[in-house]
């Protein structure tokens, strides 16, 4: 895959949401996301399109795990705005719901969460997660059911249990 624009308009969304949901805040994804682009893009090799996808998850995935090592030098700012718009309930229960899931994500183990985000939000089969995640296809399947469960159990909406 040669076209950079390309590459990013079709792939930059997915990106975006699974970066999101691994990490809980929407400036980090920002910089995950458009961190994945710039080393996929720079890398030594060509990008096949057939691939492309899980390479760019697997790059936005080690991002992350790079920003967690580093955090312990950061502080995070409080993000607590009120809301000020009027008529503004069903944005407020939205936010409020989407606090909750992403609260609820950041309990589970990294690896659990990544798979089950790839799972459910990406569609991914579990061989293609297995080999991402470097687990076999149990472990994978195993993580899934135990992140579902756990979700489950502190009644998050049903469409991150599928």
């Amino acid at each position: 895959m040669n076209d950079f624009e390309a590459l990013y308009a079709r792939h930059a969304r997915d990106v975006f949401r699974f970066a999101i949901y691994l990490c809980g805040d929407r400036a980090k994804a920002e910089d995950i996301t458009s961190e994945a682009f710039v080393r996929a893009w720079n890398g030594s090799g060509e990008i096949r399109a057939a691939t492309a996808k899980t390479y760019l998850f697997t790059i936005a995935r080690n991002c992350y795990l790079q920003s967690l090592r580093q955090s312990h030098r950061q502080r995070p700012l409080d993000e607590h705005f009120p809301d000020l718009a009027t008529g503004a309930q069903e944005a407020l229960e939205s936010k409020e719901e989407l606090r909750s899931v992403l609260k609820a994500l950041q309990l589970l183990p990294e690896v659990d969460r990544t798979a089950l985000l790839l799972r459910a939000q990406e569609g991914l089969p579990y061989e293609e997660i297995g080999r991402l995640l470097g687990l076999s296809l149990s472990a994978v399947k195993t993580k899934i059911f135990r992140a579902r469960a756990e979700l489950a159990r502190m009644r998050i909406p049903k469409d991150l249990k599928r």
